[in-house]
């Protein structure tokens, strides 16, 4: 059988000439908006504490 052999990669090849220029953002101007998601959550709450609190009553009277 015959080994194989690893190519050896030449090092020299200068990548930022041939990749165009980007544009750097800061964090700063990425701000979304999750309000929905405080709302979502809030009714998620409230739901839950409904629930768990029906089960409570039903507790007693079964």
């Amino acid at each position: 059988m015959e080994k194989k052999q690893k190519r050896k990669v030449s090092a020299s090849v200068d990548m930022n000439k041939d990749m165009p220029a980007i544009a750097k953002t800061s964090f700063s101007d990425f701000n979304p908006d999750y309000g929905y998601v405080l709302k979502d959550l809030r009714k998620i709450g409230i739901m839950a504490v409904v629930f768990i609190a029906f089960l409570v009553v039903l507790s007693f009277i079964i």
